[in-house]
């Protein structure tokens, strides 16, 4: 029997990316933590240590699709990072998504597929995007 893998996944349920990135965890045979996270924010301090496991940057996941992204002003590329974490804090859906934890490392999994390089078990299936294109073929290999 496999250890336990912990993954978890700061998912949007209205976002199809972050539903294909969901099932394919699940295609790996592993139930994620799912963290709906526009109903349970995470706190700066952890946003902070995410991004920094990631090697990312606030502006590297900043969403501007279907935010206030312009109305705040937050394409002024003079703005420090704090003052992008403020407006992530304000309004959690700028925060761009699905952003996935695993033994492997932290990533926003965009495209979706980037979550396949997170997961330490193969995919079971074949599996096809919501938008019917195929990622991995049957035998559980990336076709990408």
């Amino acid at each position: 029997m496999s250890e336990p893998v912990d993954i978890v996944i700061y998912h949007n349920p209205d976002c199809g990316t972050s539903r294909n990135a969901l099932a394919m965890i699940r295609n790996a045979g592993i139930e994620p933590h799912v963290v709906e996270y526009l109903k349970t924010p995470p706190s700066r301090a952890l946003l902070l240590a995410l991004l920094a496991r990631a090697g990312a940057t606030p502006r590297d996941w900043l969403r501007e699709k279907g935010t206030p992204y312009a109305e705040l002003g937050l394409d002024d590329t003079s703005l420090p990072d704090d003052a992008l974490l403020d407006a992530m804090m304000a309004h959690p859906v700028l925060i761009n998504r699905p952003v996935v934890v695993s033994p492997l490392g932290v990533a926003l999994c965009r495209p979706s597929e980037a979550v396949l390089d997170l997961l330490p078990a193969a995919q079971r299936d074949a599996f096809a995007k919501e938008d019917g294109e195929q990622v991995v073929d049957a035998a559980g290999n990336r076709l990408s």
